[in-house]
């Protein structure tokens, strides 16, 4: 029995049997004897293969041995993951197994890593359309979105055809660079003409608008009607036919460009996934969805809707609270002094340095739908115009303009806004129209901040187009100045020259500039200014207002 004992607990280092083992031993001695033996010889393989592994790691030899790791990321089960406290492994095989594990690290770092996705993917967000899976962009340039503005099922197309549209869109752009590439040397005042490929374009613009059949017909109004009772708000109206190929296009671009825009926002960190950006807003009796992010505490910010008390502009987190604080505001309209008031508009003169938690709250308020404005706190060395329509209820605010008390390029604008609600009612001209009639005042030559927002730049340029034609309309001599034009409607010269250029109205003649007068577009604009009414006109008589000396 010792001999035995002895035998079952010793094997040879290179994996062979004993020689030791006697012949004698009963038939159930000698079964149990081979079973130990086979399982002892397996465990010194194991070994042998560890140490061996070992010593290749310590070389500096890169070995893919190692089994792939699962996706719990543990290693699955093999020969050599044994316990090396079992009691039918040897001394020495406990040695090897040890020393194989200082050797190759604790830490396993030698072990090939899991495939990691993309760090800006968040796999816990989800698009908030019913329905989607989050795959595809409307770009067409990423795998995933998390928003309404990147989905392509919320705008009733697919993965692919938005890819389809972005190389169409690729193509248009690589096209029109090589264009502009072709007329980079027609930059001097006397080539301003349009080129022959510019005019034949206008052509086919014009033509292709006019195919648009302006009438539904019976068909396409179910079709439309059907989708929004099918899907209501989730998803975006059919746009087909509503108007023409090439607007519906341009659309389209927008949006994508858009949609791009915010995307990499998100992945710079300015903006998360929906997480901290208000998407509506209670203001008065409206209740207006937002465009871009303003930087609003953390805390409301998170919420995803802030309830505003339309006269003082606080801001608050929930309807009770609201309700709350309008029994007992006793604002009816904004601080300062009211400067301007014809029928139910007024004009409220609020300077940042007297009204600083007002002007902070109104700049919060209009970054929610100006993209280019960057002032919130720093309210002090401006004035803001507030312009207000009056009920029995009080004035509520329709835009606002802010203005630097001492501009050295002198611009009568800083920032401009009109509220969403009083959009495409004129309101935009008469803030404009408002502004430079200050500078009328102050004698002085105005014009707005750069850069324009998109909205900001076409209010801009037709009223620019609007003041000319007037004028041009009431002037009755034959030689017209640029510098003539400024001083009376105190339109900076560039931007008379700008708007000029662009109705075709200014020619280089015999090494003179001359301004053309063309009946034609001040017919049309006497037309249309018969049919618009003067009911959103600023009355220079109802001003009351001296300039600020000083700060």
């Amino acid at each position: 029995m010792p001999r035995r004992k002895r035998n079952a607990a010793g094997s040879s280092s290179d994996g062979t049997e004993d020689s030791d083992f006697s012949a004698d031993l009963e038939h159930t001695d000698s079964s149990e004897s081979d079973a130990n033996t086979r399982r002892n010889t397996r465990l010194t393989r194991a070994s042998v293969r560890l140490s061996q592994s070992s010593q290749g790691l310590k070389q500096g030899v890169d070995q893919d041995e190692t089994p792939p790791r699962t996706p719990t990321g543990n290693a699955p089960s093999s020969e050599s993951d044994i316990d090396i406290s079992s009691p039918n492994v040897s001394h020495d095989e406990s040695l090897a197994k040890q020393l194989s594990l200082k050797d190759s690290g604790s830490d396993l770092s030698h072990r090939p890593k899991r495939r990691r996705f993309h760090e800006s993917y968040n796999f816990n967000m989800k698009c908030p359309t019913p329905g989607c899976n989050s795959l595809g962009h409307l770009t067409g340039k990423h795998e995933r979105h998390f928003s309404i503005s990147g989905c392509p099922l919320y705008h009733n197309l697919s993965a692919d055809e938005c890819k389809v549209r972005a190389s169409s869109r690729d193509k248009q752009v690589e096209e029109r660079t090589l264009s502009h590439r072709q007329d980079e040397n027609r930059h001097s005042t006397r080539h301003q003409t349009p080129t022959e490929r510019q005019m034949q374009y206008k052509e086919k613009v014009t033509e292709m608008r006019k195919k648009r059949n302006s009438v539904l017909l019976k068909e396409q109004k179910e079709k439309h009607m059907d989708h929004r009772q099918s899907h209501g708000a989730s998803r975006e109206p059919i746009l087909e036919n509503i108007t023409s190929d090439y607007d519906l296009e341009l659309f389209r671009k927008a949006q994508a460009r858009a949609s791009d825009d915010l995307e990499k926002l998100r992945l710079q960190g300015q903006v998360t996934e929906g997480s901290n950006m208000i998407k509506t807003i209670v203001f008065g009796r409206y209740e207006l969805d937002t465009w871009y992010h303003s930087p609003y505490p953390e805390e409301y910010a998170r919420l995803g809707r802030l309830y505003m008390c339309e006269f003082c502009l606080k801001y608050m987190k929930s309807q009770t609270i609201l309700r709350r604080h309008m029994a007992k505001c006793v604002w009816k309209h904004p601080p300062g002094d009211e400067i301007y008031r014809k029928g139910t508009i007024s004009v409220f003169e609020v300077d940042g340095k007297k009204n600083k938690i007002y002007c902070q709250n109104l700049c919060l308020l209009a970054k929610l739908f100006l993209d280019h404005k960057t002032l919130y706190y720093d309210v002090e060395p401006f004035l803001f115009y507030v312009m207000t329509e009056a009920d029995n209820t009080g004035c509520h605010l329709v835009g606002y303009f802010s203005k630097e008390k001492n501009s050295f390029l002198n611009y009568n604008v800083s920032c401009i806004l009109t509220m969403p609600q009083y959009m495409r009612q004129g309101f935009g001209k008469m803030l404009i129209d408002f502004s430079y009639l200050l500078s009328k005042v102050e004698e002085k030559v105005g014009s707005p901040e750069r850069p324009l927002s998109d909205l900001g730049l076409i209010s801009y340029r037709s009223y620019w187009k609007e003041v000319l034609l007037r004028y041009l309309n009431m002037f009755q001599g034959k030689e017209v100045s640029i510098k003539e034009i400024s001083q009376e409607t105190a339109v900076n010269p560039v931007d008379i020259v700008s708007t000029l250029q662009s109705l075709q109205m200014l020619k280089y003649w015999k090494g003179k500039h001359l301004v053309l007068k063309r009946q034609d577009l001040i017919d049309d604009w006497k037309a249309k200014e018969s049919k618009r009414g003067n009911s959103k006109t600023i009355d220079p008589a109802a001003l009351k207002w001296t300039p600020p000396k000083g700060t």
